[in-house]
């Protein structure tokens, strides 16, 4: 086990309807309290685990369906050639085996929080004393007329790693010599707010190798984006951005945004009524926190879940705590190191809570790096603190973005990317 200081130094609805005839899960042995966990990505995974190193009295079971989680940062650099998918992929054995952590994989069909109980769909009740939710995002597939979940495995979002992934490289790989590729990023607020630009550029570079007459059209449904300058700086330096050769071209279409899709043509029409044609179409589409989330009433008229920063805990449902990608969080952005961030905190929380404490004034740290070329990285960085009136805030003078242009810092922050992948991936999953 592992101290509370020990900790802070490391970082940071369905109700009663249908639980008649469901079975009672096995508990193997008697615990203080159970910490239920839905979801086993960035947020999920971590926050079980820490629940267990600070105080292992506690019962934790995760429940997740998939048996491998493949993480969506990095996901870019397999569309660049630098990556297979296994590297990206990661199972929850050690989560098992090392910390003691209940894995369950299973999808939860029940929430009831009046009951302090989930059902899963093999049957089985488990109740907790607190239950934490990471569901992740679900996509607004009603923004844009004519994509939907079946149209999207072959007109890919790939925004949540995986197949869509492989589809989309495999569909570059495939295209004209002189190809063009069409990236409709998203209005705020959504998953990664830099990814769709890293996106931009790792695919750029594949094509600088294999397709050189390619071009990659940016159409953007906000005026500006996360990182902005520093993408912009490097496109100019590797791709020609802003010539009449440049491999990327950025337009913001926030005044005339895509309203519909005609797949068989691979066309994007806008409200004004243009027509937007591509060889390879990756749609991000508007997102919205995950299914169960809205099942089990954690979401508010933005689609997301309004929370609780000093615990996590939802401001509508009592012993649920929302975090990652799905909660409200501003002005943390929905990342992985985020999702990482608000676990630790909200695991310290409900370890304070159940053992009848009060949860401590928390601090947060989002990191994020990007790749432009695989020795061109940027990144930047910022520390959050709760004020007094119970609203998060950045630190002034804490954090900030890559500022050297030079070529051994450009490298050397290349490098940091590779070692914060390692370093989180291993927090998080072993």
């Amino acid at each position: 086990m592992i101290s509370r200081r020990e900790f802070i130094k490391t970082g940071g609805v369905l109700l009663a309807s249908g639980l008649g005839g469901c079975r009672k899960a096995g508990v193997k042995q008697q615990a203080k309290a159970h910490v239920v966990v839905i979801g086993g990505g960035f947020g999920g995974a971590t926050a079980a685990k820490y629940i267990r190193q600070l105080d292992d009295s506690i019962k934790v079971t995760l429940i997740e369906p998939k048996k491998h989680y493949i993480t969506c940062p990095a996901s870019n650099w397999v569309l660049g050639g630098l990556r297979g998918m296994a590297s990206l992929t990661f199972s929850y054995q050690q989560l098992a085996t090392h910390y003691g952590i209940d894995v369950i994989h299973d999808r939860v069909t029940v929430v009831d929080a009046e009951r302090r109980r989930v059902e899963i769909s093999r049957g089985d009740c488990l109740h907790y004393d607190r239950l934490i939710m990471a569901p992740g995002i679900n996509f607004r597939w009603e923004e844009i007329e004519g994509y939907d979940a079946d149209v999207s495995t072959y007109i890919p979002h790939a925004w949540q790693a995986g197949p869509q992934t492989l589809t989309l490289f495999n569909q570059v790989r495939a295209m004209p010599a002189n190809g063009t590729i069409v990236i409709s990023a998203p209005a705020n607020p959504f998953r990664c707010p830099p990814g769709p630009y890293e996106r931009a550029s790792m695919l750029a570079y594949y094509c600088q190798q294999h397709k050189p007459q390619a071009k990659i059209l940016i159409v953007d449904h906000k005026r500006g984006f996360s990182k902005q300058a520093l993408f912009e700086q490097g496109w100019q330096l590797h791709y020609g951005y802003g010539t009449n050769q440049s491999l990327i071209e950025w337009q913001s279409i926030a005044d005339n945004p895509v309203v519909s899709l005609a797949a068989k043509r691979k066309t994007l029409q806008t409200d004004f009524g243009d027509h937007i044609k591509a060889d390879v179409l990756n749609i991000i589409p508007p997102q919205k926190a995950g299914a169960i989330a809205h099942q089990a009433g954690l979401t508010d008229d933005s689609g997301w879940c309004p929370v609780e920063p000093i615990s996590c805990e939802s401001v509508l449902r009592p012993a649920i705590h929302v975090i990652g990608d799905a909660a409200i969080q501003q002005p943390v952005p929905k990342s992985a190191f985020a999702a990482n961030s608000e676990a630790k905190v909200c695991a310290l929380a409900v370890v304070n809570l159940l053992n009848q404490q009060e949860p401590l004034k928390p601090a947060w740290i989002n990191t994020c790096y990007s790749l432009i070329t695989p020795r061109h990285g940027i990144s930047v960085a910022m520390v959050y603190k709760l004020k007094s009136a119970g609203e998060i805030a950045p630190v002034e003078g804490a954090g900030g973005v890559s500022e050297h242009t030079d070529p051994q810092s450009l490298y050397l922050e290349s490098r940091y990317a590779l070692d914060w992948y390692d370093s989180i991936t291993g927090d998080s999953f072993s």
